[in-house]
């Protein structure tokens, strides 16, 4: 083994086995080897591995949905993997290494709850008055302003609701969004108010429609689900989560309404839609029952 690829590994424990993670960072860094590594973990770019990143958290939300915690510990590890791979190929460019990401997020853990650690990061005290939950949150959002703010170039003005990442999923980004500027008062009082202003947007959708308008129907949907995200938001519900399990009942009830298409001697796609309502009908009723 050549002494370049020697001093690129991590270190491990000196007797046994090394540290499970120490071990995954030895293993990376010699899947990374361009002489003896593996030809498609070498290939791989930030940009090329990104896709994987974002799957891969998916697969954790999806083990957590069902409850299972044999899945949910393996597909933690593949997201971990995933973590472990981008470090590799910054510190392989000298910009940081695993360590630096860890102790990045920990020295971010004590920042933003002063109310939890000293600036040393040793907890308070169990009575502490910095505890108290009224403050914490505006406290929060104070300290994450700061945070931007610090990254402005030349000291300029933050973009005030900057720093919401472009690659979310846009029900999620539309209610991140609305959450930031509410945090600055911009926002409906309550959730009525909120159904007043789907039901103005709904009006708006069926007006760009009898236009026959293209360009401004697609523009007056979005405006509908932003709405409808910051309805979500104001109920207390996820919009990702609710669409996600409005989706699955979807998806479950078809499947019940093609069985009874089926015991009725229909078929999807050869029955007509007066055949299709009475079959999901009968599947809602059986799901009620």
């Amino acid at each position: 083994m050549n002494d370049a690829r020697d001093s690129s590994r991590p270190e491990t424990q000196t007797a046994g086995e090394p540290a499970p993670l120490r071990r995954l960072l030895r293993l990376m860094a010699d899947l990374r080897d361009p002489a003896g590594g593996c030809a498609w973990d070498v290939r791989q770019t930030f940009a090329s591995i990104v896709p994987y990143t974002i799957e891969e958290a998916y697969e954790v939300a999806d083990a957590v949905a069902r409850g299972d915690r044999d899945d949910l510990r393996d597909e933690l590890g593949d997201l971990l993997l995933q973590v472990v791979f981008h470090a590799r190929m910054a510190e392989e460019e000298g910009a940081f290494a695993f360590d630096d990401v860890a102790r990045a997020i920990g020295d971010k853990l004590v920042r933003r709850h002063p109310h939890v650690f000293d600036a040393g990061g040793t907890p308070l005290p169990a009575g502490s008055a910095l505890r108290d939950p009224v403050q914490v949150e505006a406290q929060w959002a104070a300290i994450k302003a700061q945070e931007r703010a610090a990254r402005e170039p030349g000291g300029a003005a933050p973009d005030p609701l900057g720093g919401v990442a472009q690659a979310l999923p846009a029900l999620a980004r539309a209610e991140k969004i609305s959450r930031r500027a509410a945090a600055y008062g911009f926002d409906w009082g309550n959730a009525a108010q909120v159904i007043d202003k789907v039901r103005e947007e709904t009006d708006e959708v069926a007006e760009a429609l009898a236009a026959g308008d293209p360009q401004a129907l697609s523009e007056e949907i979005g405006d509908l689900l932003f709405s409808v995200a910051n309805l979500a938001r104001h109920a207390g519900v996820d919009p990702e989560t609710a669409l996600r399990d409005g989706t699955a009942k979807f998806e479950r009830r078809f499947a019940a309404m093609a069985e009874h298409l089926k015991a009725a001697g229909g078929e999807l796609g050869r029955s007509d839609l007066a055949a299709m309502e009475a079959a999901w009908q009968a599947a809602k009723r059986d799901e009620t029952a």
